[in-house]
């Protein structure tokens, strides 16, 4: 954990290795989850299920998965860093896997906060996903929430 946040305030951050990258995407589904300052059970049980999907974890290896990812989210530096290192993680071609999930966590509560929304535009600006990708992406997962 402590690695991950060294590597983020360095003034050149480094290239994050794979778990590294998936322990950075975890902390900023958190960090989307707690905008709206109500970090529920709902929203914590979405991000499990996030990362068993994304990651093929089993349900033990994803709440350890979350757990750490809440720490390193309270400890973490602004999001514009923490952002820029998942930007560099993951290619460009999956960047809209990462906003879908983004808005999984955001939806997940049956609410849209402001807070929440203005979070979500200034990650999906910073993952160089355009506006049009991300209202695609957040119809997809309205669609599955249906």
């Amino acid at each position: 954990m402590l690695s991950l946040i060294k590597r983020l305030i360095i003034p050149i951050p480094q290239q994050l290795d794979e778990a590294d990258a998936r322990l950075a995407l975890s902390a900023l589904l958190v960090r989307l989850a707690r905008a709206d300052h109500q970090y529920d059970m709902v929203e914590a049980a979405e991000i499990t299920r996030i990362l068993m999907e994304r990651y093929s974890l089993d349900h033990q290896s994803a709440e350890e998965l979350r757990s750490e990812a809440e720490a390193v989210e309270a400890e973490a530096p602004d999001t514009v860093r923490f952002t820029r290192a998942i930007k560099d993680a993951v290619a460009f071609e999956l960047r809209a896997e990462v906003v879908e999930a983004l808005w999984q966590v955001v939806l997940s509560d049956g609410s849209r906060d402001d807070s929440e929304n203005s979070l979500m535009r200034l990650i999906v600006s910073l993952l160089g996903v355009n506006d049009r990708d991300s209202a695609m992406a957040r119809h997809r997962v309205e669609a599955r929430l249906l």
